[in-house]
């Protein structure tokens, strides 16, 4: 939970024992009328980040906005029913960054950064590049320039989670049908090098594969055949932290004893 923590005369806010979710809607009002939100209820998170909302902010109802003591912020899509992002906290935070001030990145809504004293939460859609080759080039682009940002988080000195849909499945342990994916947007070499990238000499901790090297940890199926029913995923969510902050992770889990989407909640559970 969020709780003060008195440090001289002011007040400095620290994480005790909290719980961040991360989970990729594929549309907030989809996700809500298949029980998202009852769920999330009874998940007393501190921090939850949402992805594809897939909603303009003149859509939200109340519970969306607000859902069961939590505060929502929102960065949808300049493009109606596409893409966006949120991020629901139990406090305001001291700082938020709507976007990362890159026109067209910011167009479709992708970032979203809330500051809590010395813990930084990002709330993150990577591009997908399935759709054409156009996509997968803007889908370069992205991560061309969205690692100095990630750079500068990391030097920041701050505990930081990058948390989201990064379209992206790292190693082959990472999907099921690896074989069949090499040459696929979201498995492509140039995806997974720069992942590699950022996982080691860049310094930033994969939460899941840390606390779990060898569950594969699946969050997103495919809705053609019966993927979900076969649990024939892939790992393309994840919650990504600076060192010091990831070493505090004690327990993750992928929920998936309901269907909200087409991706799974990823919740982690770290120690004070």
């Amino acid at each position: 939970m969020l709780a003060p923590a008195k440090t001289g005369d002011s007040i400095a806010w620290r994480l005790l024992l909290p719980r961040i979710i991360s989970a990729n809607l594929n549309g907030i009002r989809s996700a809500t009328q298949k029980g998202f939100f009852d769920w999330l209820a009874g998940q007393h998170a501190d921090v939850v980040c949402v992805q594809e909302l897939k909603a303009q902010h003149d859509d939200l109802t109340e519970r969306m906005r607000a859902p069961d003591g939590l505060q929502g912020w929102f960065h949808p899509a300049e493009k109606k029913g596409y893409s966006g992002v949120g991020l629901y906290a139990r406090r305001e935070p001291d700082r938020l960054d709507i976007g990362l001030g890159i026109a067209d990145i910011d167009a479709e809504g992708r970032y979203l950064r809330a500051d809590f004293g010395a813990l930084t939460v990002v709330s993150l859609y990577l591009p997908s590049g399935s759709s054409s080759d156009d996509r997968q080039q803007v889908k370069f682009d992205f991560l061309a320039r969205f690692l100095p940002y990630l750079r500068e988080l990391a030097a920041s000195g701050r505990d930081v989670v990058v948390c989201g849909d990064w379209n992206i499945a790292h190693q082959e342990i990472d999907l099921k049908n690896w074989k069949g994916n090499l040459k696929n947007s979201g498995f492509l070499p140039e995806e997974r090098a720069w992942m590699t990238q950022l996982l080691g000499e860049e310094g930033w901790r994969d939460i899941w594969r840390q606390l779990y090297p060898e569950i594969p940890g699946y969050t997103w199926w495919s809705n053609r055949g019966q993927a979900y029913a076969k649990d024939v995923g892939w790992r393309i969510d994840y919650q990504i932290a600076t060192p010091a902050l990831a070493a505090r992770a004690h327990s993750a889990s992928v929920y998936k004893g309901e269907k909200f989407s087409d991706h799974a909640p990823l919740i982690v559970d770290y120690t004070e």
